[in-house]
């Protein structure tokens, strides 16, 4: 399965568990604030895109509204709090498969040396601006909370216009143009399914397989230590592991 599909399917695993830390909180609420900033201070989700996004995952994640409106008020100014900002980095990581990620940081310095060190100790390098993004295209994804039958469901789906279209072990992913995102969650709402996320991703147009246990692993593991960083709030890659080798 695909870097990005596969991962995304951990990762949701993965926030079930440490929303009980609250470190999922913390990343949702950086995100919330950085959507306000960068939309010019706007607070209203339905006038600030990716604000709507950010806001819209908060609540799927069960996120307390309380927390949701001091982070939106962070982000107008109106209460202090860390000055954070949001930095891109891109690298190689075990067998050359290439990564992006997108931080937020309240100190360049401190996180782009730390992420550094972790591409470096899973055999990685840390690459220059440019070097990575091209072999990604940003596109929309929409999860859908499968029914009874997902056959008969993707069938239905697949009449709208979308871009890709994959079924996972939890939901059924939707793929589309950034800009279309709204458009056909509406529709897919008004086919009487239940979409569980909206959000925007790199996705992968070349992929790397991997067909040996122990490089699958040491690519799982950059992944997850990247994922567990404070600052680091998305990760993507081009890896292709088999599902037999994630057992």
């Amino acid at each position: 399965m695909s870097g990005h599909s596969k991962w995304d399917t951990i990762k949701r695993q993965k926030e079930s568990k440490d929303i009980k830390k609250g470190q999922v909180f913390t990343k949702l609420a950086k995100a919330i604030t950085i959507a306000v900033r960068a939309g010019g201070g706007i607070g209203d989700p339905e006038k600030n895109f990716k604000l709507r996004l950010a806001v819209d995952k908060a609540r799927n994640l069960n996120m307390p509204k309380e927390n949701i409106q001091r982070a939106i008020l962070k982000g107008e100014g109106e209460k202090d709090g860390a000055n954070w900002f949001e930095v891109t980095y891109e690298g190689y990581g075990p067998e050359g498969i290439a990564i992006i990620i997108e931080a937020a940081t309240d100190n360049k310095n401190r996180t782009t040396s730390e992420i550094k060190n972790i591409f470096e100790r899973a055999g990685g390098t840390l690459a220059s601006p440019g070097a990575v993004v091209f072999q990604f295209k940003k596109t929309g994804l929409l999860t859908v909370e499968k029914n009874n039958n997902p056959n008969e469901q993707i069938l239905s789906l697949m009449d709208l216009d979308l871009e890709d279209i994959q079924e996972t072990s939890d939901v059924i992913e939707i793929y589309t143009k950034p800009e279309q995102t709204r458009e056909v969650r509406n529709k897919i709402e008004n086919l009487s399914f239940k979409v569980l996320s909206e959000e925007l991703i790199m996705k992968p147009l070349v992929e790397v397989k991997i067909n040996d246990q122990s490089k699958a692993g040491k690519i799982l593991k950059i992944m997850e230590t990247f994922e567990d960083h404070d600052d680091i709030q998305k990760v993507f890659s081009n890896f292709d592991i088999p599902d037999e080798m994630l057992g």
